[in-house]
């Protein structure tokens, strides 16, 4: 499955953005789906996974209820609704997704995931 995020965009400190995550190819359903976030000079970190049926989500330990992420089978997307955004939020956020069950912190982990999108800039000033 191919991958396409967009929404990103410079908004101030407690402002709101909604990223989509576009996928094209078939048995998206089928797919677990997960944002991350990373800066120069900085591994990938989870901000939130959802899984194939949105029965399960896992969420990064900053987002302290700030962020919510959602999907829809039926269109091939998924969204992460982010609120309250902080200038620490400053990243380029990248969709994933993989056919594999995740758990836990096993949501975490990069290396499993063998679909990506390319990055959309997010940038948060105070």
């Amino acid at each position: 499955v191919q991958l396409q995020a967009s929404g990103g965009g410079s908004v101030q400190a407690a402002d709101s953005l909604r990223l989509s995550c576009v996928a094209y190819g078939p048995a998206f359903s089928r797919y677990s789906m997960t944002w991350f976030r990373q800066v120069p000079g900085k591994d990938r970190e989870i901000v939130a996974g959802i899984s194939d049926s949105s029965a399960r989500t896992y969420y990064g330990d900053f987002v302290k209820g700030r962020f919510t992420i959602s999907r829809d089978n039926a269109k091939n997307m998924g969204a992460l609704q982010m609120n309250n955004l902080e200038p620490e939020d400053t990243a380029v956020y990248y969709c994933a997704a993989d056919v594999q069950k995740f758990y836990g912190t096993s949501w975490s982990n990069a290396a499993q995931y063998s679909n990506w999108g390319r990055g959309t800039l997010v940038t948060v000033s105070s």
